[in-house]
């Protein structure tokens, strides 16, 4: 009986991981060239609502990446089982 209980908690940990998803969208486009450059940022929260000195904010990424000029501007989510969320903003410029 221990071993049925411990290979079930084995099953549902190895599907608590694997059941994550990610989504890259496009915020913003200027019309500057794109240049060689990226930053990131990243804010990650529990629970989908504990954020603890995050900034994923644009200008922290252009900071990041050394980026003076921006091109273009992406947002990453990412979500295990709503309990651990990541916001990554990623910034393309010079």
């Amino acid at each position: 009986m221990k071993k049925t209980i411990k290979s079930i908690l084995a099953g549902l940990a190895v599907v608590a991981v694997m059941s994550s998803c990610s989504l890259t969208m496009p915020v913003n486009a200027t019309s500057n060239t794109i240049g060689d450059k990226v930053g990131t940022a990243t804010a990650t929260g529990y629970l989908g609502v504990l954020f603890f000195n995050a900034d994923a904010s644009i200008q922290t990424a252009a900071k990041n990446g050394g980026i003076t000029e921006i091109s273009t501007v992406d947002i990453k989510s990412t979500s295990i089982l709503g309990l651990i969320v990541t916001h990554e903003t990623i910034v393309t410029g010079k």
